[in-house]
């Protein structure tokens, strides 16, 4: 694919306009480093872009504060004060996802916690709320059987509209990737940690 050309292209009545202007569905999966990080320059470039953007983080707790999180709502108020790129919403599962009523004793139950942000992310996806969604680590509930695959992939193959979703996290179901149009697998070839090294500040976070 030199200089973003395409090697072939498909005989299937659409012009090349058209053939641009269709919704992505990213996976970016496997055991190295810079799934969620590759996902997050993709957010930049749409919000650069004028997007309207939602990131939902799965497994993560919602009283971690990623770098990645803190610029992406610094860049959300540069949208409100100046009008330039797009408006920027972050959710983390459990007490992150606001949408979610409960009682000041109550327990967090994890799976059900991530199913409760599928659903709020497929209410989102059917209404055309975002342009742009990163749904990182998202392959986990999946591979851990939390959330049905099926359902996940027939609410992505018929969401409406020109919506981009990228999906991180290792142990992508194969009807996951298949249902994909661009998969990146992050290979380990070497990592500090095989050294003992803890990851460290403006690296890992």
């Amino acid at each position: 694919m030199p200089k973003g050309v395409p090697e072939t292209v498909p005989d299937d009545g659409l012009t090349t306009r058209q053939r641009r202007s269709l919704p992505v569905l990213a996976v970016h999966t496997g055991p190295g480093k810079g799934k969620s990080t590759a996902a997050f320059g993709m957010a930049m470039r749409a919000w650069n872009a004028g997007l309207d953007l939602a990131v939902f983080q799965f497994v993560k707790s919602a009283k971690w504060k990623v770098g990645e999180e803190s610029a992406m709502l610094a860049l959300d108020e540069v949208h409100r004060q100046t009008g330039a790129g797009g408006p920027v919403q972050w959710h983390k599962m459990g007490q992150g996802w606001s949408w979610i009523q409960r009682g000041a004793d109550a327990t967090e139950d994890h799976a059900e916690s991530a199913r409760a942000g599928w659903a709020e992310i497929a209410r989102r996806l059917a209404n055309q709320e975002h342009d742009f969604y990163v749904l990182d680590e998202f392959t986990y509930p999946l591979h851990w059987g939390w959330i049905d695959t099926e359902e996940v992939v027939e609410v992505l193959r018929n969401r409406p509209g020109r919506q981009h979703v990228v999906i991180t996290g290792r142990y992508a179901p194969q009807a996951l990737i298949d249902a994909a149009d661009l998969v990146t697998e992050m290979t380990k070839v070497k990592h500090p940690m095989d050294a003992g090294r803890k990851g460290q500040k403006g690296v890992e976070w």
